[in-house]
């Protein structure tokens, strides 16, 4: 059962983000918050393929730049919300067998699913897409 509610304005944070991450040219593969039941807590999720050969510190970087210039949009995300993954993260490779979307963000609830015996409590996802696409 998920404790801590995902807020409206955290949805629009996210959605914000993403935006100015697709305007600064970091479109990630996967984005989507997803609740952590081991820290009662709800992380946005972003997957991108820079990790892989520039590691996430650069992503990092990037993501809070990017942050940064659309302070003005965001009600409350700070980059401890943020958790930066491999487009082949397991998590990701998960969902991607039960969801995809094309490159722009959607809005999408994915509560109480078993997905290859693992519970996916609860997501929301943005996007998630083939990252050869």
């Amino acid at each position: 059962m998920v404790e801590t509610p995902l807020t409206p304005q955290r949805i629009s944070d996210g959605i914000a983000l993403i935006e100015g991450l697709d305007r600064a040219g970091i479109s990630p593969d996967a984005a989507f918050w997803f609740y952590f039941p081991d820290i009662r807590g709800w992380k946005l999720i972003l997957a991108e393929a820079k990790v892989g050969p520039e590691g996430p510190r650069g992503v990092y970087r990037q993501i809070q730049k990017t942050m940064n210039s659309i302070s003005d949009k965001l009600s409350s995300l700070t980059l401890t919300d943020v958790a930066v993954a491999k487009p082949d993260a397991p998590l990701i490779a998960l969902l991607r067998q039960v969801v995809a979307t094309g490159p722009g963000i959607v809005g999408m609830r994915f509560t109480n699913n078993v997905v290859n015996g693992t519970l996916i409590e609860d997501a929301y996802i943005y996007r998630i897409r083939n990252p050869a696409a």
